[in-house]
């Protein structure tokens, strides 16, 4: 029996199924607790090749719920992409596996996503969903839309031209004070449950079997029972995003400079114009105290904070969800 050779029994993938599935390249965008199952999926499955983008570091909180890592991740602050990569190198060897340890933002989403079959988000905030959106819609590329918080698990797949888009349903992000990871927790099988959901339809999609697509928003509530849908069969006349071509996420005009990370006591500065950090590194060895560094990164202590800073600028400092606090370190220890 062949590797696939399972997967190919089940008939609505078969050897043709099977043949899709091997020629496709997914782009992943995030790799937590779902993006890690969902990583895990797509080299099992087969997929030619899979880009894993994730501008965050393994640590030991992470380990409850996020596959593929371990503690020799965390006490060397490996980039989560690359801890990921290598993890999944030893699964498939048939399978092209590229890690992008950057944030993905309106700079860098089209180039990452150039010859992608499909997006899958795995990522924990609506800014990043909206630019995904506005570049698939833009390309006409599918995309899968998950999200999971407390008990509940979220799934939508979208295929520009055919069914409605993000903006279709929630026209913009939602308003601060909804439930997040901070305010609410999350448990283990909402992960599941969004990871299970993504997984079925980009084998559908990718399979050749976009036709037996279930065209909705679904929400479940696995403490509660309790099951929502909306309907996402269908654009809306007047989705700026779908009828109106405006891309405002993927042209810049949404972003944020910087940004509080959902559930991590952090927040991710980038940095103004030119960046040398050969200069920031001499800096913060003589402000802070460095606890790591690898090839990617290096990290600092100061003040009752932690200090990510990569190679490119950008930094999380960890152990505040204040901008404002953490824009002054930044300025103070980097520069």
């Amino acid at each position: 029996m062949t590797r696939y050779s399972r997967q190919e029994l089940f008939s609505p993938i078969g050897p043709e199924g099977q043949r899709r599935i091997r020629e496709s390249r997914v782009l992943l965008v995030g790799c937590g607790a779902l993006g890690t199952h969902l990583a895990e999926f797509c080299v099992r499955a087969g997929v030619g090749s899979l880009t894993i983008v994730d501008r965050d570091i393994v640590e030991f909180s992470n380990l409850q719920r996020q596959s593929l890592f371990t503690e020799d991740d965390a006490r060397a602050a490996l980039p989560k992409a690359e801890a990921a990569r290598r993890a999944l190198a030893g699964v498939n060897s048939e399978v092209e596996i590229r890690a992008e340890v950057r944030d993905f933002n309106f700079r860098n989403a089209e180039k990452l996503a150039h010859g992608a079959s499909i997006i899958l988000d795995a990522s924990d905030n609506f800014e990043t969903r909206f630019l995904i959106n506005d570049l698939a819609v833009k390309h006409g590329l599918p995309w899968v839309y998950a999200g999971c918080v407390s008990a509940k698990a979220t799934c939508m797949p979208v295929l520009p031209g055919k069914t409605a888009c993000l903006t279709c349903l929630l026209e913009d992000q939602p308003a601060a004070g909804g439930e997040t990871c901070d305010t609410t927790g999350i448990i283990m099988p909402a992960v599941l449950q969004a990871v299970a959901w993504s997984s079925v339809v980009a084998l559908k999609i990718l399979s050749g079997n976009a036709g037996a697509l279930l065209c909705k928003m679904l929400t479940v509530d696995l403490w509660t029972g309790e099951r929502t849908s909306i309907d996402a069969s269908r654009h809306r006349s007047n989705c700026p995003t779908c009828g109106g071509k405006h891309f405002p996420w993927l042209e810049g005009k949404r972003a944020s400079k910087h940004a509080a990370l959902c559930g991590r006591d952090s927040v991710q500065i980038s940095p103004e114009g030119e960046f040398d950090y050969k200069a920031a590194r001499e800096r913060i060895g003589k402000a802070a105290k460095l606890s790591a560094e690898n090839d990617y990164l290096l990290r600092a202590e100061f003040e009752g904070l932690t200090v990510t800073l990569y190679k490119d600028g950008r930094a999380l400092v960890h152990g505040t969800d204040d901008i404002d606090r953490a824009k002054a370190v930044y300025a103070r220890v980097v520069g």
